[in-house]
């Protein structure tokens, strides 16, 4: 993300794009048109069933980029509130399905109502899940047919790039410049994007690491053929890349674990576990050699390097074996106007800085590779930064998966959220920023309620 104007303050990586509580400079100059604007997305009516004790009401509306479908389920003894569901990255497709929240059946169970929309768009579009899922929250009464009165209080919750959406639909920025505002009650993001420029910094740092490291160091930005090249680079750095665990079998290798261990969020539990499993070690390889525009969500690179220091130590300073590796690794400069706040609605990346006026309980992995946990550490700093941490809980979950939450886990957290969100205590929450904290062997262990195969069990 990137800012212009007195507000801005760029910081190295590792640290945070902060921004102070004066309103943003907005971009009126005329830029490129968007490859996402040109994309043609179909919206498939719903097959999802009813469940007992609720009407479904399920159909099309109008959504940012054209149709989007949608599903929203009012319990026979509806307590009056609302809950807005928001899914995560549905991949690249033309295709756009709807589907209910894991926690379904147990917001019905309580009477809550819940929506969902398909969004009018696929790809990293998060600028369309807020808008149409906004959209949707305002069209609850006419989309049911006018049976209902409004809700009392609308709540937000979402997963993983649905996180991202529930985060920044909160935030100062977003409700002063979205097309469609809506003043939710609390948010809470679940294996969330917090901090989107550092997402996308990670995926490109990961990756041009992983091409130094396994031999085939990148001359230009972006990388030509990366993935030409994946096999033999994957080859030079692990002993099996076809499992479902990998095992890093050289120095290089090892060295790339732990350059991604000090850009994930430092040491902690669960996060070797995390780095061998092959599906997400995938996910992120598979975004090497992008041009930084999110294909497409923007018209601009965004991704830059300069003055970031690789490190696979934990000393103070670096050590001259890392000096010269940090010499040698290609730099490349993201252009400061792929980002810039906009005069027709939100940015095209939705900006978060932790700037929000409800409760907000977020949930996180320790292992997850792909939304790594570092995304709590940052969201924390801009927090205390604006002064909102006293709106935010944060727990941790000793799981390697991303997005690996279990039925206790997830109840438990929403029950704390709403008894908060509806005048009741702030609820506990774990310490994400101290390192000696986060690094012990039985961090996490407060809140996650199932043992994972291959994670120490918390025992006294």
């Amino acid at each position: 993300m990137n800012l212009i104007g007195p507000c801005a303050t760029t910081l190295l990586i590792g640290t945070l794009l902060l921004l102070s509580s004066c309103a943003p400079v907005l971009n009126t100059a005329a830029q490129p048109g968007r490859e996402q604007d040109t994309r043609v997305f179909t919206a498939a009516l719903p097959t999802t069933p009813s469940i007992a004790g609720a009407t479904l009401y399920k159909g099309l509306y109008a959504g940012e980029h054209g149709q989007a479908s949608y599903l929203i389920e009012v319990p026979e003894k509806w307590n009056g509130k609302l809950v807005m569901y928001a899914h995560g990255y549905a991949g690249m497709g033309a295709a756009l399905t709807v589907s209910p929240p894991a926690l379904r059946e147990y917001l019905v169970s309580l009477g809550y109502a819940w929506a969902a929309s398909s969004y009018s768009s696929n790809y990293y579009d998060v600028r369309s899940g807020i808008e149409d899922t906004n959209a949707l929250a305002q069209q609850f009464a006419a989309l049911t047919q006018g049976k209902y009165a409004a809700p009392t209080a609308t709540y937000i919750m979402g997963v993983s790039m649905g996180g991202n959406v529930a985060a920044a639909a909160v935030e100062a920025e977003t409700l002063a410049t979205a097309r469609h505002k809506v003043n939710y009650a609390a948010s809470m993001p679940l294996c969330a994007v917090l901090d989107p420029p550092y997402e996308f910094q990670w995926l490109g740092d990961y990756t041009l690491n992983a091409q130094e490291l396994g031999g085939y160091g990148p001359s230009t930005s972006p990388a030509s053929g990366f993935q030409t090249l994946l096999p033999d680079i994957k080859a030079g750095l692990f002993s099996d890349s076809s499992g479902d665990l990998w095992t890093p079998n050289t120095v290089q290798g090892t060295r790339l674990r732990d350059i991604a261990l000090n850009l994930t969020g430092g040491p902690r539990p669960v996060f070797d576990l995390g780095f061998r499993v092959g599906a997400l070690q995938d996910a992120v390889l598979s975004t090497g050699g992008s041009d930084g525009t999110l294909s497409g969500i923007l018209t601009k690179n965004s991704y830059g390097n300069q003055g970031a220091v690789y490190r696979w130590t934990q000393g103070d300073t670096p050590t001259p074996a890392e000096v010269a590796y940090n010499q040698a690794v290609l730099r490349t400069t993201a252009d400061p106007s792929a980002n810039l706040p906009r005069a027709d609605g939100l940015r095209w990346l939705p900006a978060i800085h932790a700037q929000f006026k409800v409760p907000v309980l977020t949930m996180h992995t320790l292992g997850d590779f792909y939304v790594p946990f570092a995304h709590e550490q940052h969201y924390l700093k801009m927090a205390q930064q604006n002064g909102t941490s006293g709106l935010l809980v944060q727990r941790a979950i000793r799981a390697a998966g991303h997005c690996e939450f279990v039925g206790p886990e997830l109840v438990e957290a929403f029950n704390d959220w709403m008894k908060w969100a509806s005048g009741g205590p702030k609820p506990a929450g774990d310490d994400v920023m101290t390192p000696g904290v986060v690094a012990d062997t039985k961090y996490g262990c407060q809140f996650t309620r199932t043992t994972r195969p291959g994670v120490d069990p918390c025992t006294p």
